[in-house]
This record gives C-alpha cells, structure tokens and sequence, in this order.
C-alpha cells in the first residue's frame, strides 16, 4: 500500500488539521508517513500546500513527483488548479466550490469549476455550506476529508479516532461536529462519485 496525497489550500483553512487526522489514522494503522508543507507570505491569506506520503515501506522522500499524486484534496477551488500537474492519470481530485478571494484579480469561479468538470476523477463539493447544513460553519476542512476519505487507503473509522486525538482537548462537542462534517463529507462523496 502506498498513497500520495497533495494538500492545498488558502492559510487558515484548516489544511493543518486534515494532515494532522490522516497522519494519525496512518500511524494506527502502523504505516510510514513522510510530509512537507509550504505556507505562503502569511500565515492567514496566503497558500498553502502540504505533500502527504503514506505506504507499508519507509519512504524516502516527502516529495510527490510530478504526475504520481494519488489524490488532491483542496479546500479552496483555484489552489486546487494549481497542483493538477501532480495529480495521476487515474488519481482523484476532491475540491470545495467555495471560493477564498484573496487577490483582486481571482479568475471567474464558473471558468475555475469547468476546468475541474473537465477531469475524469473528481468530486466537487460545496464543503462550507455541508459544514453550515451540520450546524459546524468551521469544520468545512473536516467536511473536505469526509468527501475524500472513499479514495483514501486508509479504514474510515481510524479518520474517526483522528479527530478525537486531534480535538480531544476541545471538548467532546468540538469532538462529535468535527465527526458529523465528516460523515457528511463522505456520504455526498459516495452519492456523487461518478466513476
């Protein structure tokens, strides 16, 4: 087993906490992670990308090679644009519709979803409005890994345990919305998979 996953997104988005929950549902399920993250100009605002390498074998690198991507999980739809290059010939692509418009020339977001359309793989969710639907507007990332957790090699329930080391200390209520984004994610990800 050996998955490749590509991170992006815009500062603050919660793409820290995503690493976080996948890495340790990796480390219960005694496999090698490696990471590297790249945070833009400032901490809130600026991209931010992490390459997230998980397999049965020690890995040598934390870098994803061009093309070799098995997933990329975006939270903000033209940072996810920016990482296809990476992305496999059969690797999927789970992206938020919800723009972060941080610069004033941000493309038109109808040009930005018809590029994602084009690709054979891909599902594209409206992760912040699920995150509202759920009554947790700020765990949209958790909503984001729900809807990318039917293409990750990892068992579902080990996400779970994830969010309960990663938020433990929050509360078991920050626990249970964080858990509930989730599954939502997932269940419109298995609803809307195409192939």
């Amino acid at each position: 087993m050996k998955s490749d996953i590509i991170l992006s997104g815009v500062g603050g988005q919660g793409i820290v906490s995503i690493a976080a929950t996948i890495s340790m549902a990796a480390l219960e399920n005694n496999l090698f992670i490696k990471q590297s993250e790249v945070h833009g100009m400032s901490q809130r605002g600026g991209a931010v990308q992490s390459h997230l390498r998980i397999s049965q074998e020690e890995i040598s690198s934390d870098l994803i090679p061009l093309g070799k991507a098995d997933l990329i999980i975006s939270v903000e739809p033209m940072e996810s644009l920016r990482y296809l290059p990476w992305l496999s010939e059969n690797g999927w692509l789970v992206t938020n519709t919800t723009p972060f418009i941080n610069i004033p020339d941000y493309p038109d977001l109808k040009e930005i979803l018809g590029e994602i359309e084009k690709l054979p793989h891909h599902i594209a969710i409206n992760a912040d409005e699920i995150a509202r639907q759920v009554k947790s507007p700020r765990s949209s990332n958790m909503v984001m890994l729900g809807a990318a957790s039917p293409f990750l090699d990892l068992p579902y329930g080990f996400l779970e345990s994830g969010i309960k080391k990663i938020f433990g200390k929050k509360g078991e209520k920050v626990v249970q919305l964080n858990i509930d984004a989730l599954k939502a994610g997932r269940e419109f990800a298995i609803e809307h998979k195409k192939s």
